[in-house]
């Protein structure tokens, strides 16, 4: 493990893995906690899912401008929180592709158009689980929130963007450059940001400065309210995931920003 302790300024027990890649080698710069229990990732699924969306448009079966949902717009926009719907199925609407609108139901429904008579959870076994060996986790819920985990199979998927290994660097990297990168949006929990990029999945950081710390513009990621987080950097070839036991919450607000930016000097170091 690296120098000094990870997460003991967490509350809970929390359990965190710092890696970067040299060569095209991950490796492993420190980690602490109880890496292999099976925790709740929440939003961090949306990675998950936006890798198996990567797959699907690797094999030409879907493509990020096809038309979908039910207001008719691309997945894109469902994909990046720019198709106006809701948090929720019911929630208040707004003009697509006008605001960034963090929504857990645009998430949910083109996973289940995509996979049609299918079950989500299959899907993202074949798609990501089983193909990158993360034989301890698994969808137990909603696509857009209900993965069920390990600390140690977060970094396998860290890894996996960062290298990456279940698409193309070019699939990759549309996946990870922000959708409308003009939006207004909420980052929930930290408030309003103009502009509030996001690529098709992942938070992307830009010019916020929230729980990504002091991380390049071009860092992208997720965290989630189970208190888990993965950030990354492509450029850098670093990564950083997490899992707790505390659900998010202020603290995870206060600690998070100067958090994250000690671990990508360790990564960096």
């Amino acid at each position: 493990m690296g120098e000094g302790s990870l997460v003991e300024r967490w509350p809970g027990r929390a359990a965190a893995i710092v890696v970067r890649l040299c060569e095209g080698r991950a490796e492993v710069v420190a980690h602490e906690g109880a890496l292999d229990e099976r925790r709740a990732w929440a939003s961090v699924s949306k990675m998950v899912v936006a890798l198996a969306m990567g797959v699907e448009f690797e094999e030409g079966r879907h493509r990020p401008d096809e038309v979908t949902g039910p207001r008719g717009v691309t997945i894109a926009a469902l994909m990046s929180h720019a198709s106006g719907l809701g948090l929720e199925e019911g929630d208040p609407v707004v003009t697509p592709e006008t605001k960034r609108v963090y929504s857990n139901y645009a998430v949910d429904y083109l996973v289940h158009d995509v996979v049609g008579d299918d079950d989500p959870a299959s899907w993202l076994d074949r798609r990501v689980m089983r193909s990158l060996g993360m034989d301890h986790s698994h969808l137990e819920g909603r696509p857009a929130a209900g993965v069920v985990g390990t600390t140690s199979d977060l970094a396998t998927l860290a890894v996996a963007w960062l290298r990456p290994d279940l698409v193309g660097v070019a699939t990759r990297d549309r996946l990870r450059t922000p959708y409308h990168d003009e939006l207004d949006g909420i980052v929930p929990g930290f408030g309003r940001f103009a502009p509030c990029p996001w690529g098709l999945g992942p938070e992307v950081r830009g010019t916020k400065r929230h729980w990504m710390g002091d991380w390049p513009a071009d860092s992208f990621g997720h965290f989630g309210q189970s208190g888990a987080l993965i950030l990354l950097n492509a450029h850098e070839q670093i990564g950083v995931v997490a899992t707790s036991t505390e659900p998010f919450g202020r603290w995870a607000v206060d600690l998070w920003p100067a958090w994250t930016s000690e671990m990508r000097q360790r990564a960096l170091a």
